[in-house]
């Protein structure tokens, strides 16, 4: 829906507002018009109910504004303060994105906010989310119709405007008029609803179903009836945000239930890998259900001093052997190669090693493909295949970190060779939020922190920053600690911490099948 369908971000010389819905929860359900624009918006108006992981697509100097709820339930904007924001903001001429859960036709109060843009002559578009309603049914294993069950289903909001003197829901026709119910907004109102539809003519034994924050990591469903979901929630806890989901349908989820059967569902699990590399192994982790909290204990910066690098390039062919420890290392060397005037050509005739697969694959984006990777991935493992192939005499250049292991070069120096190390970047702790992480590993709620490197092990130690050996046991003995492989295994333990989880290949895939092994058919312990 637009008001000029020929206008784009791009060519908009006025400014606009786009009502875009988020969707339930999981950002990957936005659609990709909503994405497209919050990567061109200048100013993102947001609410209590969308993914805050969305807001990683707006640009770093765009205007974020939070209108959602703050402690206590109170809210940051009142409806007509929102109204006030998003006219101005377009009146400076600038490109407005609301982005609002679910979508904003549906319980959004969307076209409330459309009615004042109208009214003070604002351009606008409207973008559809998935709503909340299909997406709890969804992901709680329940189809809101099916032929066997019903083939008519209303959505319902269980929390109407008060200022209006009566409801305008028709309990008595919506009782047995339509086979699926959902009910946004209902929790705090769920014996009143309950009652009305069954005084209203709806068995008390008809399933009914309730899921909070749906599609998400915290996703939580229970089952009754309408006689008894409310001792259900009661029992369980339930908060808002959830939908009831009422008829005969909700039978199927015990056939159908999916999302919160995965392996990892309901484990939180802290990845500590640079904020660049992290994506890979949080995909995964996720794909499999868990909650991933990403704290970078890394940051990745150039070097201030290239001299050695630079030295080495300049007489690239008198080597024989370029060797890769990491996919940091490619990229950086290759950066620094490029930055002096040169190509991949000047490669030619040098054979390349790689540590692993993943470094491998980095390679291959520049159009190279490595001449040797060991079986074991890990410094040692490389050096031992290196010296079957016989080194002595030859001329080795080895691009890395300013601070890495010695293991390799020291093997291949043993062994005769010449080992030229070039620093081609650094690795810094970057700033992050300590206490947050502490009180989340005090309080157990963390399942387990996985580890990549050495230093991810010695900046992650630094992040949380124990007083002593005590504090460092109290703040992980409740959490299971994963290593990618001996190195960073052998870092954990010099700390004095065990190393729980460790797969036997050193890969990003063989260390989520290891704890999604380590995980499977343990309970998770409340609290």
């Amino acid at each position: 829906m637009t008001t000029n369908a020929s206008s784009s971000p791009s060519q908009a010389k006025t400014g606009k507002v786009y009502l875009v819905g988020a969707g339930p929860g999981d950002p990957g359900l936005i659609t990709l018009r909503g994405k497209y624009l919050l990567e061109h918006a200048e100013v993102v108006v947001y609410d209590y109910l969308a993914n805050p992981k969305l807001l990683g697509y707006v640009p770093k100097d765009a205007q974020l504004v939070y209108a959602g709820k703050k402690g206590g339930g109170l809210h940051a904007f009142t409806q007509e303060g929102i109204n006030r924001l998003l006219v101005d903001y377009a009146g400076q001429g600038k490109m407005v994105v609301r982005l609002k859960g679910g979508d904003p036709f549906i319980f959004g109060r969307g076209a409330e906010e459309i009615e004042e843009l109208v009214a003070a002559g604002i351009d606008f578009e409207v973008v559809p989310g998935v709503t909340s309603a299909t997406a709890a049914a969804t992901y709680a294993g329940i189809p809101i119709t099916h032929r066997g069950y019903t083939a008519s289903v209303a959505f319902v909001t269980g929390h109407e405007d008060p200022a209006k003197e009566s409801s305008n829901i028709a309990w008595d026709k919506l009782a047995t008029g339509a086979g699926t119910i959902v009910i946004y907004m209902g929790i705090k109102t769920l014996p009143t609803i309950t009652r009305k539809l069954i005084e209203h003519g709806r068995s008390p034994d008809t399933p009914t179903a309730v899921v909070r924050w749906a599609s998400t990591p915290q996703q939580r469903s229970v089952v009754g009836t309408l006689a008894t979901i409310c001792e259900v929630v009661r029992q369980a806890d339930i908060k808002p945000p959830a939908l009831i989901i009422v008829g005969e349908v909700v039978k199927l989820r015990s056939t159908i239930d999916w999302f919160e059967k995965r392996p990892l569902f309901g484990r939180r699990i802290v990845v500590t890998r640079t904020r660049e590399q992290a994506s890979d192994l949080v995909a995964r982790l996720e794909e499999q259900g868990a909650e991933v909290l990403e704290y970078a204990t890394i940051h990745i910066e150039p070097m201030d001093d290239y001299r050695i690098c630079d030295a080495a390039i300049a007489e690239l062919g008198s080597y024989q052997w370029l060797l890769f420890t990491s996919i940091n290392a490619v990229s950086h060397f290759f950066r620094r190669l490029f930055a002096l005037g040169h190509d991949s050509r000047l490669l030619a005739g040098l054979r390349i090693a790689a540590v692993g697969r993943a470094t491998a694959d980095e390679l291959g984006r520049y159009g190279l493909k490595a001449d040797l990777m060991p079986d074991t991935f890990t410094g040692q493992g490389l050096a031992e295949a290196l010296l079957q192939t016989g080194m002595r005499g030859s001329r080795v250049l080895l691009p890395r970190a300013l601070r890495a292991s010695d293991t390799l070069p020291e093997m291949l120096a043993d062994a005769g060779a010449q080992v030229t190390i070039a620093p081609v970047y650094r690795n810094v702790p970057p700033a992050g939020p300590r206490e947050e992480l502490r009180d989340q590993l005090l309080t157990g709620s963390i399942d387990a922190v996985t580890f990549t490197s050495s230093s991810t092990v010695t900046n992650f130690l630094s992040l949380i920053d124990p007083a002593d050996a005590d504090e460092l046991h109290r703040l992980l003995d409740r959490t299971t600690i994963a290593a990618i492989g001996p190195i960073t295994a052998g870092a954990i333990r010099e700390h004095g911490l065990p190393v729980d989880i460790q797969p036997e290949r050193y890969t990003i895939d063989d260390l989520v099948r290891a704890i999604v092994a380590h995980y499977r058919n343990r309970p998770i312990q409340a609290g």
